[in-house]
């Protein structure tokens, strides 16, 4: 049995500022062991629970935050950015589940540092008509690979926005907002046996799990927090622009849909 762990860093426990979660912060480095060793009780959990592989993405920022040498022994990491799958790169048919470690909440969400994909570029998303953030357009991907996602952990507004969207799975909350950059949270030692044994309970009742199967064919609609940004967006071959900062992209693939909203936010990006 294969697991694919999509591991973020927003959500882990004792992180609440982008000193933490920047390549630059004054925090960045604690922040990468809390990661390291919220990922390493997961994989842990998870071989206790029949896993005979465990891949672990490093899916935050520049996706070289995960120390290799911290990381649990047996688990198979891919690290780096770009990668054409980004976050969900890893994942395929052959994977019995994903966790998705340390997520926080979509943009406009009370959550610790919420944001979808870039802060700095996407105001929100919508996937068939819905809101959706990170966890959304991610379920999708295994989606496409008939793969369930079967543990979310993170903060207590990821955990609960996204059983509203996914449905059923195990979540563990190791935090709460008080305000966007503080938190009432557990600690790293306790939310690594939280995260160990919802790893258990994941894998025991993953028959439980459906795959997130979007309506074909797939829209999303990418609102940008300029015009500009949509000015740029707009080059996408088959993009659409619906209103001043909001392009929508469908199609019937929903590996060739994630690529273009990769594809739609890089370039916005282009305009900082």
């Amino acid at each position: 049995m294969k697991i694919f762990m999509s591991v973020d860093m927003e959500g882990i426990a004792g992180i609440s500022h982008k000193e933490h979660t920047a390549r630059d912060g004054k925090e960045h480095e604690r922040a990468r062991e809390l990661m390291t060793d919220e990922a390493s009780a997961a994989v842990e959990g998870a071989l206790d629970a029949g896993a005979e592989e465990v891949v672990v993405g490093d899916s935050h920022g520049t996706m070289r935050n995960i120390i290799p040498e911290r990381l649990h022994k047996d688990a198979v990491l891919i690290t780096g950015s770009p990668k054409h799958l980004s976050m969900m790169e890893g994942v395929d048919e052959n994977c019995a589940g994903v966790f998705l470690v340390g997520y926080h909440a979509r943009m406009g969400v009370h959550g610790v540092l919420s944001h979808t994909y870039d802060s700095r570029v996407v105001y929100n998303l919508k996937l068939n008509g819905e809101f959706v953030g990170e966890a959304g357009i991610n379920a999708m991907v295994a989606g496409h690979f008939n793969v369930p996602i079967l543990m979310v952990t993170g903060d207590k507004a990821a955990v609960e926005d996204n059983k509203k969207i996914l449905g059923d799975f195990e979540g563990v909350a190791v935090k709460e907002a008080l305000t966007r950059y503080a938190v009432k949270g557990v600690h790293p030692e306790k939310a690594c046996e939280m995260i160990r044994e919802g790893a258990k309970r994941a894998i025991d009742r993953k028959n439980e799990f459906k795959p997130f199967l979007v309506e074909k064919p797939i829209r999303i609609e990418v609102g940008f927090i300029q015009s500009g940004m949509a000015d740029m967006a707009e080059i996408v071959p088959g993009s659409k622009r619906i209103d001043d900062r909001t392009i929508s992209y469908a199609g019937e693939d929903g590996i060739e849909v994630f690529k273009a909203f990769r594809a739609l936010i890089t370039l916005g990006e282009t305009v900082l």
